[in-house]
């Protein structure tokens, strides 16, 4: 397959290289659009009002001053000669689960690269330090070898997170819904002014609260996670209390 990878840790992060190289020994041509530098929690932002450089590395490598976004703009209206097969957002250093993904610049780069028409897949590793990413690249090459791009849904993605364990470890692959997570002392203060204060967003590791069915328990017990996301964001299941709110305050329509 023709295959563009991109992500928010930078060009040349470890997940986007280990993967690249996986990818590459498997047989797929490979390009990479990245930022050049680490983008994390960039979520879906893009670059307005200023100019953004694009950098050729060598040949098929590409480096933006930009946000994960930014890149799969530029990389599917310019440096794209005729549509990938797929994009590839990964592997994050760090899980994308829960809530994580509204945050996420690795889903929403896959998430805008299905925007313009393209198939697209967001891979993580559950691990901030010391990642296996060899695990997870050589999962993933296996899990396309056996069919998986071609499941993702219309006008959405696979959200793909991996266990950060040896390969022989994982105990399967699980179908999920997202979980939830909280972050204790979120707000670290680095400064006291006599108007204000500086502060720094950050805090402690995730506390996961282990659901059956979600992407958390999944990993948690050793299982790669499998999380189909879109971009629908209107809740069908509201509108009854609303239509009947309109209804019973006459707003549906006015009297002329």
């Amino acid at each position: 397959m023709r295959i563009m990878l991109t992500n928010d840790d930078g060009v040349n992060a470890s997940g986007i290289r280990t993967l690249a190289r996986h990818l590459a020994d498997r047989g797929h041509q490979i390009m990479i659009v990245a930022p050049d530098r680490e983008r994390s929690a960039a979520s879906h932002s893009i670059t307005l009002r200023k100019d953004l450089r694009l950098q050729k590395l060598t040949e098929g490598e590409y480096s933006v001053d930009g946000t994960p976004v930014d890149c799969v703009v530029i990389a599917t209206q310019r440096l794209m000669s005729e549509p990938v097969d797929l994009v590839i957002s990964g592997i994050n250093a760090g899980q994308n689960m829960g809530e994580d993904v509204l945050y996420s610049g690795t889903v929403a780069a896959a998430l805008e690269a299905s925007l313009f028409g393209c198939r697209a897949i967001a891979a993580s590793i559950n691990a901030y330090r010391e990642q296996k990413f060899d695990t997870a690249a050589g999962w993933l090459v296996k899990l396309l070898d056996l069919g998986l791009a071609q499941l993702i849904p219309t006008r959405g993605i696979l959200n793909v997170n991996f266990p950060n364990i040896g390969p022989t470890e994982i105990r399967g692959v699980r179908l999920t819904s997202t979980g939830h997570r909280r972050y204790y002392n979120f707000i670290s203060v680095i400064q006291e002014y006599d108007d204000g204060f500086s502060y720094r967003i950050g805090g402690d590791l995730p506390s996961w609260e282990i659901q059956k069915g979600t992407d958390a328990e999944a990993v948690a017990e050793n299982y790669v996670s499998v999380t189909p996301l879109g971009i629908t964001l209107t809740q069908g299941e509201a509108f009854p209390a609303v239509l009947e709110w309109l209804e019973q305050n006459s707003l549906l329509q006015f009297e002329t």
